[in-house]
């Protein structure tokens, strides 16, 4: 009996250890799953935190492929202007160039045309006595030369003939003439406002034309003048240089003007050279 009591008393202790052991285990086992809860929540967290920053990263990444994309662009079409550009202002410089070369071969042109009408004016004047210097005026204006003759010593009286005076006079005009063959000569006639009265002359328009044709044959003939170089026109009486109120002013404007210009073609040759706009 009492060795039964002892094998009872054994087992019941033998419980009571296991049943404290086992709720021990239980609730390290609950604290072990309370922490990897925990540890399991906050990896849960990162990673939806670290897929959200991958998003963002991914949405800033295309937006700069796209800031890429239209600043290279905008670079190109920079530089294709600045290009163009480049073109357009070499292509003003050598404009600008041309046209200043154009420029100074006109000043070069005018300054050699002045020393020459300078020249001639000085070579004539000095071949005139004084006495053919008080009825012959010279002058340049312009860049061109004028030789003003007054009609009474060039013609016979009312006629549209040289006289005898004034062969000497031209002559010497006539030796200017040949030297400058680079040179025209317009012979122009003028008159008063008199009217005419002449058989075969109708006007002074008639007789200002035939004075002037006159000097023409007369440097053609007698001097050998080039006929291409020379041309004869009249203006009649309307080119005053005076009034036709008085007779001086009337017998200053009856006269006849031996102009002297550099030849037409040579202007419309530095008109070709001048460049294109």
């Amino acid at each position: 009996m009492k060795k039964n009591l002892l094998v009872i008393a054994l087992a019941a202790g033998c419980l009571i250890t296991t049943g404290c052991a086992s709720k021990k285990d239980l609730e390290n086992c609950k604290l072990e799953n309370k922490e990897l809860t925990t540890n399991y929540q906050n990896t849960k967290e990162q990673l939806a935190a670290s897929q959200a920053r991958a998003a963002s990263l991914e949405e800033q990444l295309a937006q700069a492929k796209k800031d890429y994309a239209s600043l290279q662009k905008s670079l190109d079409k920079s530089l294709s202007n600045a290009s163009q550009n480049n073109v357009s202002i070499e292509k003003l410089v050598d404009q600008i160039n041309e046209s200043n070369q154009y420029i100074r071969h006109l000043v070069e042109v005018k300054s050699k045309s002045d020393s020459l009408n300078m020249v001639l004016t000085n070579n004539l004047t000095r071949s005139l006595s004084k006495e053919e210097l008080k009825e012959v005026d010279v002058q340049v204006l312009k860049g061109v030369v004028y030789i003003s003759l007054a009609d009474n010593m060039l013609y016979k009286s009312g006629s549209y003939e040289i006289n005898d005076r004034a062969q000497e006079t031209l002559s010497k005009i006539a030796k200017i003439i040949m030297d400058y063959k680079d040179y025209d000569v317009l012979i122009e006639g003028n008159t008063d406002n008199v009217p005419i009265t002449r058989e075969n002359i109708r006007n002074n328009w008639d007789l200002s034309c035939l004075r002037a044709s006159s000097v023409v044959q007369y440097l053609q003939t007698k001097y050998g003048v080039d006929p291409k170089r020379l041309t004869a026109g009249g203006r009649g009486e309307y080119n005053p240089i005076a009034t036709n109120d008085t007779e001086v002013g009337k017998q200053r404007n009856r006269r006849t003007q031996i102009i002297i210009t550099p030849k037409l073609d040579q202007f419309m040759d530095l008109i070709e050279q001048a460049p294109e706009e």
